[in-house]
């Protein structure tokens, strides 16, 4: 099955953050970052979600894997929490929840403006208490005139 059937057949949308504009790490010159978050119900595994969802869609976009993590791309789709799970998994390089959770903006912010009373499943904190430690400002704003979901421009 193709990834947009097999998206609209495993994946139901249940909310999405406001889009969030970032600079670059790392790479000084290049274009910003389009940043958001989006809740989905999945019957899925994670590794299946990021092998059979995932993946395609983002090579259905465009996205051409490097060896550099930072290289401009299209697309790129993490799996940034999975419920409560706890996962480590180096073989499919899948680590759950995304430890970029804790150290960069463009991941916390959105993940808290989607759901800010969320607990992290390692640290125990809210998404708000995570993303308080970030600044939106130069680096980082909202895109207020695009949306992901109608409920996000309502917030």
């Amino acid at each position: 099955m193709r990834a947009t059937g097999l998206l609209a057949s495993e994946l139901r949308v249940m909310g999405a953050s406001h889009v969030f504009e970032t600079l670059p790490i790392g790479s000084a010159g290049e274009s910003a970052f389009l940043n958001a978050a989006l809740q989905v119900r999945c019957s899925l595994s994670p590794a299946d979600l990021k092998l059979q969802i995932l993946r395609p869609l983002e090579a259905k976009l465009g996205r051409e894997r490097t060896a550099d993590r930072n290289a401009p791309r299209t697309i790129d789709l993490d799996i940034s929490l999975f419920g409560e799970r706890v996962i480590e998994d180096q073989t499919m390089g899948l680590q759950i929840p995304d430890p970029e959770i804790l150290s960069r903006a463009h991941v916390a912010l959105p993940l808290a403006d989607l759901a800010p009373d969320r607990l992290h499943p390692v640290t125990g904190e809210r998404m708000w208490e995570i993303a308080a430690r970030f600044e939106v400002g130069d680096d980082v704003h909202i895109v207020p005139d695009l949306s992901l979901w109608p409920q996000s421009s309502s917030r």
